[in-house]
């Protein structure tokens, strides 16, 4: 697996030659081998990419996120068969039953709750973050009282002030919306990784998104991005702010008395929810990171 998170934020020609990306310029031209590759961003619409080099991108496994003129994500692309034995996971996959969906979904949501809990206790608003501890608590299987909504709303707003939403035209959400879909795209690319498919989910269940599986394992991972953004100017939505939430899976965090990479704590944790929904293993033993 590759260590690079590439980024493209010029006009230039990408093209693919002997194992190589090959990104060329009117003054330059620099080279970057497949296998160093974790993920490559196109942050412009002022790029040229070839056919050949999408390919073989694709099977090398390599997820490719395009951005539109504001710089946004608007697509990816993955490759259609992650393992070798696709056929039989996509079969257990549409088995799943509705009880073990929602005993999944009841922990993510616990899982993303305590997170956000933490990121209010770090900046300070301890008495949010007590009552976000306690919807934790109150989370049942699958969530029916939507406690997920309730945290999110009042998490919100404690963060960032009651006339905050995230419906706002603002760079504070220009960030959050690219810090999420950088990690939707490495959610994604981990489902795929293990021969599932990311258009069955066990919550996201909208026939128009093509990624519930991936939105739904995400959840816990959504208030790492927000502490990331917290630390930065959150006036601002520039190239250096898209370059440090593409490198993102790069950070260290605490998992399992340990110290990993965000990336391979990614990988795990969907590799969990996985083995929760195969019977391999039991959800209470799932666990997420830390926030210090």
């Amino acid at each position: 697996m590759g260590f690079r998170s590439v980024c493209i934020e010029s006009r230039c020609r990408c093209s693919y030659a002997g194992g190589y990306l090959v990104v060329t310029k009117p003054d330059a031209t620099a080279k970057i081998h497949l296998s160093e590759i974790s993920s490559l961003t196109f942050c412009t619409t002022q790029v040229y990419v070839s056919a050949y080099l999408i390919s073989e991108l694709a099977k090398a496994k390599i997820p490719v996120v395009f951005s539109d003129e504001k710089y946004l994500p608007v697509s990816e692309c993955l490759p259609m068969h992650g393992a070798f034995d696709s056929s039989r996971h996509v079969a257990d996959q549409i088995a799943w039953t509705e009880p073990a969906k929602k005993r999944l979904w009841q922990k993510v949501v616990q899982d993303k709750i305590c997170l956000q809990a933490r990121v209010l206790e770090l900046k300070g608003h301890t008495d949010d973050a007590l009552i976000l501890r306690r919807y934790c608590d109150e989370v049942r299987s699958g969530d029916p009282d939507n406690r997920e909504a309730v945290a999110a709303a009042r998490y919100f707003q404690a963060l960032f002030g009651t006339p905050f939403n995230r419906d706002l035209d603002c760079p504070l959400n220009y960030s959050l919306d690219y810090g999420y879909t950088i990690m939707l795209s490495k959610v994604a690319r981990e489902i795929a990784a293990r021969g599932y498919i990311t258009e069955i989910g066990i919550h996201h269940r909208s026939s128009l998104n093509p990624w519930n599986l991936a939105s739904d394992l995400m959840e816990p991972f959504r208030p790492y991005i927000d502490i990331v953004i917290l630390r930065t100017d959150m006036n601002k939505f520039d190239a250096e702010t898209r370059r440090g939430l593409i490198d993102i899976t790069n950070d260290t965090v605490r998992f399992q008395e340990g110290n990993y990479k965000l990336g391979s704590v990614v990988s795990k944790y969907v590799e969990g929810c996985l083995a929760v929904m195969s019977k391999k293993m039991k959800v209470a033993d799932l666990r997420c990171y830390e926030l210090e």
